[in-house]
């Protein structure tokens, strides 16, 4: 295909779709067939000033709306979203290559927070106390912040841009988001749909880029709060620089999740539950299963039925096959990064069980779920965050011996145990370091009431994403002190 028969992906900019004048422009690709969908400007700071522009004066006006009035735009934001679901859904599996199955999970975890956000009218609440001191009381009210940026990864092109513009829009702020460049199609999308939401112009902007647009969000003046989803060293920079231009910042970076096997764990539910957390989403996101523990005698029957459920997956085009399980890597870069840490871990000594590079899809960025045994907790495949379809058994003797093995990560997202014994689950829970913690749970990742609780390197702030920690971090808190004339209290001799 010709390049200029290639659409370029617009901006969301004052309500209206717009094109950007950018001199760079990256390729989006449909990561199961390899072939390129679009372009996508690359954009600077003069773009990031339009679109704050646009937010800032929205947000005069937004701000002074009512509570319910902003509940009912997302009302009728959900009901679209819902109508649209099947359309989002493909859009997502299109531009990100998750199985169609994975797609519809990626739009309903984010339509789930359009909900819980169409509460603020309760969610905003403050609290009051009455007779504070003598003849005064003392309310507090939460007010917005103003032009709220997020800046979001390519493996969750719905979720995660949905984790944050609801919550800050329902709380009276206004919204310049920076999708990935690799999946911009669902994030403009999703823009369109709150504009026909009844959603008022510039409340709701897009912009596109890398680290310039980036770096502009993080320093700009006029933006009062940074969410970051993505990478540890890049949460780390957002962090600093929002900090140091005195933002409010949420960066949640990356993780090296642990999943404990113990040898009372139900076979069938947990093998399930380990495929899915590992290789779901093609082992593509910071919840994923990367190492698995087991325990004493669970350690051979587990690696046994691993392999064969390994050997049973259908890895193909997610477009073409709705029978995949499994689809590609989001780029080629990405799949060759994976492959190298296949060729480290066989240099460091652990074993190849399931060798992801045999018998992949030709066309596409595929690589097959790889397994690896008698992984050392020092190699780097136990070590670094491998983003991607390999999972690293270790068979660490007892249950203290997995928990010091687990807490030695510098990281600290989530944490897993399959067990039927609730002593065993209590001292994981208490003794495990990290924000999530899942009983015969693969994945546990929290639903949109509860805040999305990422520990250590793992997120840098202090509110998460998601659900009260979300209204908190989107909104500031004033405090009211009211004494009235006390005529009367004196009259009545009080």
């Amino acid at each position: 295909m010709a390049s200029s028969t290639i659409s370029v992906v617009p901006l969301v900019v004052d309500g209206r779709r717009v094109e950007a004048a950018a001199d760079e422009h990256a390729d989006v690709f449909n990561p199961s067939a390899g072939s390129v969908i679009c372009r996508v400007p690359m954009c600077g700071p003069a773009e990031v000033d339009d679109a704050v522009r646009s937010a800032l004066a929205a947000f005069e006006r937004w701000s002074q709306s009512p509570a319910p009035k902003r509940a009912e735009v997302l009302f009728r934001y959900k009901a679209i979203l819902e109508d649209q679901f099947e359309a989002l859904a493909g859009l997502v599996s299109t531009e990100n290559g998750k199985t169609l199955e994975e797609g519809r999970g990626d739009v309903r975890r984010g339509i789930e927070v359009v909900d819980f956000s169409c509460g603020i009218a309760h969610l905003g609440k403050g609290e009051t106390l009455g007779q504070l001191a003598e003849h005064i009381d003392g309310h507090t009210t939460r007010e917005p912040i103003g032009v709220c940026a997020g800046i979001t990864p390519f493996n969750f092109p719905a979720m995660v841009p949905l984790w944050m513009f609801p919550v800050a829009i329902a709380c009276g702020n206004s919204f310049v988001l920076k999708p990935s460049e690799k999946v911009p199609l669902t994030a403009v999308r999703l823009a369109e749909l709150a504009l026909e939401a009844g959603l008022p112009p510039g409340v709701l902007n897009v912009v596109h880029g890398g680290r310039p647009v980036v770096e502009s969000l993080c320093r700009h003046p006029d933006i009062a709060s940074v969410s970051f989803v993505g990478s540890t060293a890049v949460a780390e920079q957002v962090y600093r620089m929002g900090c140091e231009t005195g933002k409010r910042v949420q960066a949640a970076g990356g993780a090296k999740n642990v999943m404990i096997v113990m040898p009372d764990a139900e076979p069938d539910s947990t093998i399930r539950a380990v495929m899915g957390a590992a290789y779901g989403c093609a082992g593509q996101r910071c919840m994923a299963g990367s190492i698995v523990m087991g325990v004493g005698d669970a350690a051979g029957p587990l690696e046994r039925r691993l392999s064969s459920a390994i050997d049973a997956l259908v890895v193909d085009d997610t477009v073409a096959n709705p029978d995949a399980q499994m689809g590609p890597l989001i780029d080629a870069s990405a799949r060759d990064r994976v492959a190298r840490y296949i060729d480290n871990g066989q240099r460091e000594g652990a074993r190849l069980a399931r060798d992801g590079r045999e018998k992949a899809p030709s066309s596409g960025f595929f690589l097959r779920p790889t397994l690896f045994d008698e992984v050392q907790p020092d190699m780097s495949i136990a070590r670094d965050e491998v983003f991607g379809p390999l999972l690293s058994m270790q068979r660490p003797a007892d249950l203290d011996e997995a928990i010091e093995r687990a807490n030695r990560s510098p990281y600290g997202n989530g944490a897993v145990i399959f067990t039927s014994s609730g002593a065993a689950a209590r001292r994981f829970a208490r003794g495990i370091r990290c924000g999530m913690v899942g009983v015969n749970v693969g994945v546990p990742a929290p639903m949109a009431a509860f805040a999305f609780s990422g520990w250590n390197r793992s997120f840098f702030g202090d509110l998460h994403v998601q659900g009260h920690e979300g209204v908190m971090f989107y909104t500031r808190q004033k405090i009211v002190l009211s004494r009235w004339d006390d005529t009367y209290e004196r009259q009545q001799g009080w």
